[in-house]
């Protein structure tokens, strides 16, 4: 369990281009002995900081399991107690079948991601809603 707190080519603190969205990298996998330090190192990135977004991104989560789940809802109650709210990116097909199935898909959003337009002008589906996660395995 690790995670690292830029993107690479990345300063500490930088944000990723929206002035509320820090970004943390989280690297698989995530276990329940692991949270508390997690929980912690959240803390110790969120104190002094004005609140806003952190977002997580977990793409590196390619095999989640109820402790990915718990983790992620944890972290999200540690960012809320100190006026900040997680968000996912690049959550992958099982990861936002069991955050439906537990039933925080709407605790742990996605975020948002860029319009896209279909080439006949039509909006086309964006990138970061739930749309992605339903029917991706």
């Amino acid at each position: 369990m690790s995670a690292a707190d830029e993107l690479p080519g990345r300063h500490e603190g930088e944000r990723d281009g929206r002035p509320d969205a820090l970004v943390w990298v989280l690297d698989a996998p995530l276990t329940r002995a692991g949270i508390p330090a997690l929980c912690a190192r959240l803390r110790a990135r969120l104190h002094g900081s004005e609140g806003g977004w952190v977002t997580c991104d977990v793409a590196a989560l390619t095999e989640p399991d109820a402790g990915t789940v718990e983790a992620l809802a944890r972290l999200q109650l540690t960012a809320r107690r100190l006026g900040s709210r997680i968000r996912l990116r690049n959550a992958g097909g099982r990861l936002c079948g069991l955050l439906a199935l537990a039933g925080l898909r709407d605790v742990l959003p996605l975020e948002p991601g860029p319009d896209v337009t279909a080439p006949d002008g039509r909006a086309a589906r964006t990138s970061g809603t739930d749309e992605r996660c339903r029917g991706s395995s």
